[in-house]
């Protein structure tokens, strides 16, 4: 599917997301035609969906992060479509997983500190609907974040 060029690509580009097209088809050792034209390519096959900012939350004061992991009530019949609506409604939570077994749904939820957290849990949290359990899991550190591949 990926061509040796297009891994060189992915690998330079992964790194430094801020690299022009010129400079990124020099550091891979490709034209500056064919890295445009391969980028295009993985963009149309769905392999690149985008270049965003990374912004580190704790430099706009946001310094607590918990992650929710929350059980629905599975006995009325629209309960994880409408728990899902809710939730991606809240601003603070940055992610939203869903999972098979006990635990249904994991939410991450930032705050400023403790008191904005538990503002957030108590008015927009726990008024979400259908849910049946959950169990808050504070972040003491982030080890290893990386959305990065091995290419």
């Amino acid at each position: 599917m990926l061509e040796d060029d297009d891994r060189r690509l992915l690998r330079y580009w992964q790194a430094d997301p801020s690299l022009s097209h010129a400079d990124l088809a020099e550091r891979a050792g490709i034209s500056v035609g064919r890295t445009t034209r391969r980028i295009a390519r993985l963009q149309e096959m769905g392999v690149l969906r985008g270049v965003q900012a990374v912004i580190d939350w704790a430099a706009l004061g946001y310094s607590v992060e918990v992650s929710l992991r929350i059980t629905l009530d599975k006995t009325q019949g629209n309960a994880f479509d409408a728990f899902m609506a809710e939730a991606r409604k809240v601003p603070e939570v940055i992610e939203l997983q869903t999972f098979l077994g006990r635990v249904d749904v994991r939410l991450s939820i930032i705050a400023r500190d403790m008191a904005h957290y538990q503002q957030i849990y108590r008015s927009r949290i726990l008024t979400l609907p259908h849910i049946a359990d959950i169990e808050a899991l504070m972040q003491v550190a982030r080890v290893k974040s990386s959305e990065g591949l091995p290419l």
